[in-house]
C-alpha cells in the first residue's frame, strides 16, 4: 500500500465506524423514543387476573372479576391516603363517563385504607360513573396483583387476562388509548412507570 492510499483508507474506516454509531443511536432512539427508562414490565402481563370477590364499600355483596368478562376492565388501586390518587382521580371518572355506553367497567380497589375513609375521598373528589368500588381488607388480591404502592391500575381482556399495567397516575391520553387498544383487540405497549405512594404519610 503506498504513502498516499494509507489516509485514504484510514478516512473510510472512520466514516464505516462513524456511519455505525448513527444507525446504532437511530435503532435505540426509533426502539425506545418517548419511554421512561424506568419502566418494568409486571410479570403478569398475559395471565388471567386474579378472580377472588372483594365486598363492595358502600353495598351489600360482593364482586368478581369473573363477574365481567366480555368487558374491558381497568383495575385500579388506590386509597385517600394516597396523593397521587387524588391527581388520577379525575382521570379515572372522566373516562368511565366517555366509556360508559361500551363495553368496559372500571373497579377502584381500596388499598389498606378504612372504608370510612375511603368513602370520605369519594365524598369530597366524586365517584366515577358505573365504577364498582370494593374492599381488599387483608390485600389478597392486590397481593395476587403484585401491587407494592398506590395509585396502580391493571387492564384486562374480555377474556380475563391481565394485558397492561401503570404504576402511578394515568393521563388522559394513556388511559384511553390502552381501552382503545383493547376494545380493538390488539395488545397495548408499555406503560410508563410513575410516582406511588407504599403507605399513608409515606
Amino acid at each position: 500500500m503506498s504513502e498516499t492510499t494509507r489516509p485514504r483508507v484510514g478516512m473510510w474506516l472512520s466514516l464505516v465506524a462513524i456511519l455505525a454509531i448513527v444507525i446504532s443511536m437511530v435503532v435505540v432512539f426509533s426502539s425506545g423514543f418517548g419511554k421512561d427508562p424506568s419502566m418494568i414490565a409486571s410479570p403478569l402481563i398475559g395471565k388471567p387476573a386474579p378472580e377472588d370477590s372483594l365486598a363492595f364499600l358502600e353495598q351489600g355483596g360482593a364482586l368478581s372479576l369473573a363477574d365481567l368478562r366480555g368487558n374491558v376492565v381497568v383495575v385500579n388501586f388506590w386509597a385517600s391516603w394516597c396523593f397521587p390518587c387524588r391527581q388520577e382521580h379525575p382521570v379515572l371518572e372522566a373516562a368511565a363517563a366517555a366509556y360508559a355506553d361500551q363495553p368496559v367497567r372500571f373497579v377502584g380497589v381500596v388499598y389498606q385504607d378504612e372504608p370510612r375513609r375511603a368513602i370520605a375521598f369519594l365524598d369530597q373528589f366524586g365517584r366515577a360513573e358505573k365504577t364498582a368500588y370494593v374492599v381488599d381488607p387483608e390485600s389478597r388480591v392486590a397481593i395476587d396483583f403484585g401491587v407494592f404502592g398506590v395509585p396502580e391500575t391493571f387492564f384486562l381482556s374480555p377474556d380475563g387476562t391481565i394485558m397492561a399495567k401503570k404504576t402511578g397516575p394515568l393521563s388522559p391520553f394513556e388511559i384511553s388509548s390502552t381501552i382503545d387498544t383493547l376494545l380493538a383487540g390488539g395488545t397495548p405497549g408499555d406503560l410508563n412507570a410513575g410516582q406511588t405512594q407504599k403507605q399513608a404519610g409515606g
